[in-house]
């Protein structure tokens, strides 16, 4: 992606995005060991914190065109050898 071709407010939402996706996938592994040590009270008050993110993360993604696609790689020649 080329963030330099995108408006500053789109590219602000893509970071934002990134950053809550980075978030959530701490906030699930934080949940997960909060359930295997049985602390399910903790682990109920972290998945009220979770939902919420995950609402806001749907709310953005919703908001964002598709992310450009990168143009594909150009091709290049490969030397061979010729046999004897």
């Amino acid at each position: 992606m080329n963030a330099s071709r995108e408006p500053d407010g789109i590219a602000a939402k893509r970071a934002r995005l990134a950053e809550l996706e980075a978030l959530l996938a701490a906030l699930r592994t934080q949940y997960e060991q909060l359930m295997n040590a049985f602390r399910f009270e903790v682990a109920r008050a972290l998945h009220t914190r979770i939902e919420a993110t995950e609402r806001e993360r749907n709310g953005l993604a919703r908001e964002l065109p598709p992310a450009p696609r990168e143009p594909p790689p150009m091709p290049f020649a490969v030397a061979r050898r010729h046999r004897r």
